[in-house]
């Protein structure tokens, strides 16, 4: 643990780290990426079986969710500040620690209400960890090929954003649901085992940190991300709209004082970058495409089709194998050739794959779903990796973490943004079958994704 405690000043320019350091570095980064990444979706398919074992309401349960969602969300900017300030380990190792620390707390958790303060911990310490991932690529791999590093992480990203259902199916089928964090804490030992050995030093600008637009950030994406996801619910739309109007009157006095810093914690200035706030459009859109579609989808498979939901959570298995074969791929041809055009290619292959999907016929086939949606997983695949890589590359180095906490950010209010969609036309479809809400909602998706690769290819070539 004294890796945690005691860093170097500050790391001398360097083009990369050796091969050997960098593999080691990267498998640190993947271990902890998968975990903070997967827990906000695994639980999900247990909240059934956990209301049960802690005696609550189903919708009370929900808060579960919630509750990481929002404390990931609400805190990702404030770390990515920190790890600029402070260097990207002070950040990232202890934010592990604490992470580990919490899934144990998570699992023992007795009651529902210390189970949704340890997820509070847990969300806190995964933000740490994501607010500096992509951060850490501009120090960990040489520049000529720096799309590669990022095709890892969006691999990581991609993969266990969409493979959570079948993550926690697979948990489920063999354990109960404390499992779901406990397997967890020797991954996360081994992870913080061996980043904190092989993370290399990073710069520290050592000025001063902005708590008053810490609080207005949580303030701004907490209301937001609750109001959201209060409007799935009937009886609490006048209470949601209520929030999201209070988190925009927060986000303008947010935004406003974010102009006036030299180096603020939301990142505005960057925004100004033509490259950086399309890809930032781009990767709202696509995360709000596939969010959508993991949240309607589980409806088809068990209402229509009438399957499990371990039946469900394997079904869904193509999509992320899919990006896991793409990733890499889809991460060298972004060295070579300009990422705008490969994204926009990328969410055009999965707009035709959701299109496809929304199309299917009443009694539909296991192979008429897999190639689908192992379309939508190639597409996705191909959109990820160059998006990041303009992401990273079109901010100045000594930014990497502001840019990495607003890539963050920009996937997590898409996820959002997409699950709140799916309620919404749930609620309006009422009565009318869940077939109709499902169309709607992938048809919605298709939509999304168009725009994104419109976005996508509207940006200019960046060199380098």
């Amino acid at each position: 643990m004294a890796e945690i405690a005691a860093d170097s000043a500050a790391a001398p320019p360097q083009d990369g780290i050796p091969p050997r350091e960098r593999m080691l570095a990267m498998a640190g980064l993947s271990l902890a990426m998968t975990m903070a990444v997967l827990d906000g979706a695994i639980v999900n398919v247990a909240l059934p079986v956990l209301a049960k074992d802690l005696s609550v309401k189903p919708a009370d349960a929900i808060f579960v969710v919630n509750a990481y969602q929002v404390a990931v969300t609400a805190s990702l900017l404030p770390f990515a500040s920190l790890g600029d300030i402070f260097g990207f380990r002070r950040v990232y190792l202890p934010g592990l620690a604490v992470f580990v620390g919490a899934s144990l707390c998570c699992a023992l958790a007795p009651t529902l209400s210390l189970l949704i303060a340890a997820r509070i911990v847990q969300g806190l310490g995964a933000a740490a960890i994501m607010s500096v991932n992509i951060g850490f690529v501009r120090f960990i791999y040489p520049h000529r090929i720096i799309g590669q590093g990022v095709a890892n992480v969006a691999l990581v990203v991609a993969v266990a954003s969409a493979a959570g259902p079948t993550v926690a199916a697979a948990i489920l089928s063999v354990a109960d649901w404390p499992w779901l964090f406990l397997v967890n804490v020797p991954v996360g030992l081994l992870a913080l085992t061996v980043a904190s050995r092989t993370l290399p030093a990073t710069p520290e600008s050592r000025r001063p940190f902005d708590a008053v637009s810490a609080l207005l950030n949580a303030l701004t994406f907490g209301l937001l991300i609750i109001g959201i996801d209060r409007l799935g619910d009937p009886d609490g739309v006048r209470v949601g709209t209520a929030e999201i109007a209070a988190a925009l009157v927060f986000g303008t006095v947010f935004v406003r004082r974010q102009i006036r810093l030299p180096a603020p914690l939301l990142p505005v200035d960057l925004l100004r970058i033509r490259a950086f706030a399309l890809s930032m459009a781009t990767s709202v859109c696509a995360f709000s495409a596939q969010m959508a579609s993991y949240v309607a989808l589980p409806f088809y498979f068990q209402d229509v089709l009438h399957l499990s939901s371990t039946q469900t959570g394997f079904l869904l298995t193509p999509w992320p194998i899919a990006v896991a074969v793409m990733a890499p791929i889809s991460g060298r041809l972004a060295d070579r050739y300009p990422p705008g055009l490969l994204g926009g290619a990328g969410l055009a292959v999965l707009a035709l794959g959701l299109a496809l999907v929304a199309a299917l016929p009443a009694e539909a086939s296991v192979i008429d779903i897999v190639w689908r949606l192992t379309l939508c997983g190639l597409g996705f695949g191909l959109f990820q990796s160059p998006n990041n890589r303009v992401i990273v590359t079109s901010a100045p180095r000594e930014r990497s973490g502001g840019a990495s906490g607003m890539q963050s950010t920009a996937r997590l209010t898409g996820q959002s943004l997409g699950a709140a969609l799916v309620a919404v036309l749930f609620g309006l479809t009422h009565g009318l079958g869940p077939a109709r809400a499902v169309t709607l909602s992938l048809s919605c998706a298709v939509m999304l994704a168009a725009i994104g690769a419109c976005a996508s290819v509207l940006r200019r070539q960046q060199k380098g």
